[in-house]
């Protein structure tokens, strides 16, 4: 049988180099490329822990209520305590050391390389409002654990050049003693002492309360609660931005420049009770439409101050045209006693919320708005009193740690886009933060989220998907510069 052809044929060696060659240069790039695009939903952009697994975490937390009827979190409730135990074991998951302090306020803290420099802090508040939304205080929370888990699982957690500290808050809102920043407020330094003696509406104290979840509290180790401000970096806060800017602009986030004061007052007003059928107009003593013109004024006041204030060496015309951009005032209560169809009350109590970022024209408008509502009080015969209950400051964020967090915000939606974004907008915030109580202890910085519709402090709260997973990268880009 005659033996079959050789089908080998000699292929040159020049050939064979010019093959490698194209190989390499040519096609190897193209699939390298190629299996990076494949990765980049989640190896490089981490969807799976900064999108997928915070979104469904948000979920989760904000299932953890004291009712089932709306989501309903207050300071050191049972639902507070089992959402503080929820967020330590993401901690933990993330590779922090974790604790609760004697305020109920949840640690999560990694070392770096260097445990002896300043710390980076980050937080946010886990307490709600009653009939809350399930993003407000939780996201800032939320992002930061699962950037932290990122470089845990690139092995990079041990790398960071300083300690990074996450802190889940025990309570912001102040719905439950009518005093905000309790848990920021602490480890600022800044609370009072005697705020543990505050009680709530069924008579329970600060102190009881948290004596109730086993966690002894005096006022001696109240104080110790402060952090060394040497041993601190800096703090920063994600937080939705709980307004329509973003919405407007179509951008995910906004870096925060500063957050506007707060002064809130009770207002109570004393008339001549009596039967509605009997007494003529003429003759009444009506506290409830002094408090109904009252109302009235505060708001023509707040919308047009530069038509009622006078200008002297401290309410200056900047800080008047300050106010025409910043100055909020509300009427967010309001009770009649006896509070019934047929009587004339003899007491009306409402509350009066006013909020700008200059400080001095702030109390300008107290004092104008003080000045009138007596006015009005004398004229109508009724006894007027007028209580501050809360004051904070306006607070400017640091410019170094905004810049910083502004960049690492730009980075974040270069990332996601693969393009150049637009600027990072720049914001006021209208809503206090612990931000403010920290600003007390070190330099702080802000990034809002964009949220559905500038909706907060309802149900109807919402945050897309891709802006959680946003806010997240933007967390994650800011600790990489500490690499």
């Amino acid at each position: 049988m005659a033996s079959r052809p050789n089908s080998y044929v000699a292929v040159p060696d020049v050939f064979l180099s010019f093959l490698s060659f194209f190989l390499l240069i040519i096609i190897l790039p193209h699939a390298l490329a190629s299996t990076n695009n494949g990765l980049s939903g989640t190896n490089l952009l981490h969807s799976e822990i900064l999108k997928d697994e915070a979104v469904a975490r948000l979920i989760d937390l904000g299932k953890v209520s004291d009712t089932e009827e709306y989501l309903e979190r207050t300071f050191q409730s049972p639902a507070s305590v089992r959402a503080g135990n929820l967020i330590r074991l993401w901690m933990e998951d993330a590779g922090l050391l974790t604790w609760v302090d004697q305020m109920g306020n949840v640690h999560g803290r990694h070392e770096g390389l260097n445990p002896s420099e300043k710390a980076l802090l980050i937080g946010s508040h886990l307490d709600t409002v009653i009939d809350a939304g399930k993003f407000d205080g939780a996201l800032g929370i939320i992002s930061a654990v699962s950037a932290l888990k990122v470089l845990k699982n690139r092995g990079m957690l041990g790398k960071l050049r300083r300690p990074v500290e996450v802190i889940a808050f025990s309570d912001e809102e102040g719905v439950r003693f009518q005093s905000t920043f309790l848990g920021s407020a602490a480890i600022a330094g800044v609370l009072p002492v005697s705020t543990l003696h505050v009680h709530d509406k069924s008579g329970v104290t600060v102190q009881g309360a948290l004596r109730k979840n086993s966690i002894e509290i005096t006022e001696q180790n109240l104080t110790q609660l402060k952090y060394d401000p040497d041993s601190v970096f800096g703090y920063i806060e994600v937080h939705i931005e709980q307004g329509p800017v973003l919405e407007t602009v179509g951008l995910p986030l906004g870096l925060v420049k500063g957050i506007a004061g707060q002064t809130r007052l009770r207002v109570t007003v004393k008339g001549s009770q009596g039967h509605a059928g009997t007494v003529p107009m003429k003759m009444r003593q009506d506290p409830m439409a002094a408090a109904a013109e009252m109302i009235v004024f505060m708001e023509s006041l707040c919308k047009q101050p530069q038509d009622y204030l006078s200008y002297d060496s401290q309410c200056t015309t900047s800080a008047v045209q300050s106010l025409a951009g910043s100055l909020v005032c509300t009427v967010g209560e309001i009770s009649t006693w006896p509070s019934a169809s047929n009587v004339i009350p003899g007491q009306v109590t409402f509350t009066v919320d006013v909020r700008a970022m200059d400080d001095l024209g702030r109390e300008a408008i107290i004092y104008e708005m003080s000045n009138r509502m007596y006015h009005i009080c004398d004229k109508r015969s009724v006894l007027c009193v007028i209580e501050r209950k809360h004051d904070a400051n306006g607070v400017a964020c640091d410019p170094e740690l905004s810049s910083k967090l502004k960049s690492a915000a730009y980075t974040a939606l270069k990332r996601l886009s693969d393009e150049n974004p637009d600027e990072v907008p720049v914001l006021m915030s209208g809503a206090g933060h612990d931000a403010m109580a920290m600003s007390h202890l070190t330099k702080v910085a802000m990034l809002f989220v964009r949220c559905r519709g500038g909706v907060s402090h309802s149900p109807a709260e919402h945050v897309s998907d891709d802006d959680v997973w946003a806010s997240g990268m933007a967390v994650l880009s800011f600790l990489e510069t500490l690499l």
